[in-house]
């Protein structure tokens, strides 16, 4: 049976097409760019997968809100860079976060970037972020939270945030999977106004 993009939107898992060289892969990436699909790379890998829907974006803006107001509250320097492409020819990767964030002015690439995994399978994300040398990455799984930071070679998973370490992990995670998006805000809010 032949997949076609149309019946991406049937799929739950990802579409992996290994053997290519990079330049096989960007020629295929310009072929295949369009509205709800995101593709990936690594080492000869090219993964296909199709942007999930409601579940996906309703975590994923709970996160980027409560991240974002607890940035803004506590005054550090930041942009958020949302899904931004990261891609190296040489580490032969390229990968989208469902989220990013650059911590503090003049930064190369972001300092953490957040994945919202409602399905699993395709290409080793965290192999991907480590040749983007990305400090930290953060996995929202199950209505769970696991953190990695980057040591001198690996990711090593952590309790704590490396780049945020003043979080409140816990906190963060009860208020990503509470039902009432304002309610979640106001925990945040409160929690960081009472220290």
């Amino acid at each position: 049976m032949t997949t076609t993009l149309e019946k991406l939107e049937l799929l739950d898992k990802p579409i992996l097409i290994d053997g290519l060289s990079w330049r096989e892969f960007k020629a295929v990436e310009q072929l295949l760019s369009r509205p709800g699909v995101r593709l990936s790379f690594l080492d000869g890998v090219l993964e296909i997968r199709r942007i999930s829907g409601r579940k996906h974006q309703i975590v994923k803006e709970r996160i980027s809100t409560l991240v974002n107001l607890y940035l803004e509250s506590t005054g550090i320097d930041f942009t958020p860079t949302g899904s931004v492409t990261l891609e190296s020819e040489t580490g032969r990767v390229k990968r989208e976060a469902d989220l990013s964030y650059e911590l503090g002015a003049n930064r190369e690439h972001p300092d953490l970037v957040v994945e919202v995994v409602v399905t699993s399978g395709g290409i080793n994300k965290l192999e991907a972020y480590k040749r983007l040398e990305i400090p930290e990455v953060w996995f929202w799984e199950n209505g769970a939270l696991r953190m990695y930071s980057l040591g001198a070679d690996e990711y090593a998973e952590v309790d704590r945030s490396c780049v945020l370490p003043d979080l409140d992990i816990v906190l963060l995670a009860r208020c990503i999977n509470m039902e009432n998006h304002l309610q979640a805000m106001r925990e945040i809010r409160q929690a960081i106004q009472s220290v």
